[in-house]
C-alpha cells in the first residue's frame, strides 16, 4: 500500500501570450479548472501505475467534487476529510513554451489535525510506502511514525523550504529533488549531494533526464529525457515521484522505476493539465515499447 499525506488543490489555469511581469495585466486566452495539488498529482500517478493508494487529506465543501474525482482514478478517499475551511487552490498561468508560474494558497491542506493523521496512518508497515510534501501539515510527524513501523518515507522537496526539508532529513528514505532545490539544499546545509543526511536521492534534471543516488551504498541510476513537444509541464514532477513510489512498491529496481517514471512524466507534458492528465500505466508501456 502507498499512504499519501498529500495536498488537494483545485487549480485554476490561465493561458497567457508569457508569463505575468511584476506590476503587468495580461488577458488570458483560455481558462480550465481542474483537479491539482502535489498529493492529489501524487496518489493519481501512482494509482494510475498500478498502485494501491490512500490519500490522507483534506478539502472544504465546495472541494468535495475533487475528493469524487480522486476516488474516479482508484484511489480510497475515505480519509480524505471536509473540513469548514476553504478548499486549497492554485492560480497557474502557462505560456507557449508550457512553462508555468503558479500561486498556491494551502486552504484545508494546512487545516487537518495530527489526530487524524496519526489514525489513518494505523495500519502502515515495513511492506508499505508513505508519501509526503510540503503542501500539508504534520509532514516530520506523519514520517516519524511511518519509519517507526518499518515504512518507506518518499519526501518531495517542494514547495522548496530548507527549513521544512531539514525536519524531514531524520525520518526521510528517499528525497525527491529537482536541479534547483538540490542546488537550494545544498546551499542550505553546506554540503554536496551526496553529503545530504538521507539513505537515497532521486534528482530530476529537465532535459538531462533523472538521477538516482544510494548515499548508503554508493549505487546509481539515470534514465535520460524523452523528447516530447511540451504543451503544459505543470505536474510533471509529481507525475515522475507518483510512478517512482508505484514502481518501487511493485518490486522494480531504482533504474526500472526510473524508466517508467520518465516515460510517464514525458507522456503527461504532452497533455494540458495536472491530476487529470496522468497517463495510465497502459499508455506509458506502449510509450516504451514504440520507443524500442
Amino acid at each position: 500500500m502507498i499512504y499519501n499525506l498529500g495536498s488537494i488543490n483545485i487549480d485554476h489555469v490561465y493561458r497567457v501570450p508569457h508569463l505575468p511581469a511584476p506590476g503587468e495585466t495580461l488577458a488570458a486566452t483560455h481558462y480550465t479548472v481542474g483537479l491539482g495539488g502535489k498529493g492529489a498529482n501524487q496518489s493519481v500517478a501512482a494509482a494510475r501505475a498500478g498502485a494501491r493508494v490512500l490519500h490522507i487529506g483534506a478539502v472544504g465543501a465546495e472541494g468535495a467534487w475533487a475528493r469524487d474525482r480522486i476516488a474516479g482514478y482508484g484511489v480510497d478517499v475515505a480519509q480524505i476529510a471536509v473540513l469548514p475551511v476553504p478548499t486549497g487552490h492554485a492560480i497557474i498561468t502557462v505560456d507557449p513554451s508550457a512553462e508555468n508560474s503558479i500561486v498556491l494558497f494551502p486552504g484545508a491542506n494546512q487545516a487537518l489535525d495530527l489526530a487524524t493523521v496519526q489514525a489513518a496512518l494505523v495500519g502502515i508497515g515495513p511492506a508499505d510506502t508513505l508519501l509526503v510534501q510540503n503542501e500539508t501539515a504534520h509532514a516530520p510527524a506523519a514520517a516519524a511514525l511511518a519509519r517507526a513501523q518499518g515504512a518507506r518515507v518518499i519526501c518531495s522537496a517542494a514547495p522548496f523550504d530548507p527549513d521544512a526539508v531539514q525536519a524531514m532529513l531524520p525520518h526521510t528514505s528517499i528525497l525527491v529533488l529537482n536541479a534547483v532545490e538540490a542546488d537550494q539544499l545544498c546551499a542550505a546545509l553546506g554540503c554536496t549531494l551526496d553529503q545530504v543526511p538521507v539513505p537515497e536521492l532521486l534528482v530530476t534534471r529537465g532535459k538531462d533526464g533523472a538521477e538516482w543516488v544510494s548515499n548508503a551504498t554508493g549505487a546509481r541510476a539515470h534514465a535520460a529525457a524523452l523528447k516530447v513537444q511540451a504543451v503544459d509541464t505543470t505536474g510533471a514532477g509529481d507525475t515522475f515521484a507518483g510512478y517512482f513510489a508505484a514502481a518501487l512498491d511493485a518490486g522494480q529496481t531504482p533504474a526500472q522505476a526510473l524508466t517508467l517514471a520518465a516515460a510517464a512524466a514525458a507522456l503527461k507534458v504532452t497533455k494540458a493539465g495536472t491530476a487529470d492528465a496522468i497517463p495510465d500505466l497502459s499508455e506509458v508501456t506502449d510509450f516504451l515499447s514504440q520507443r524500442g
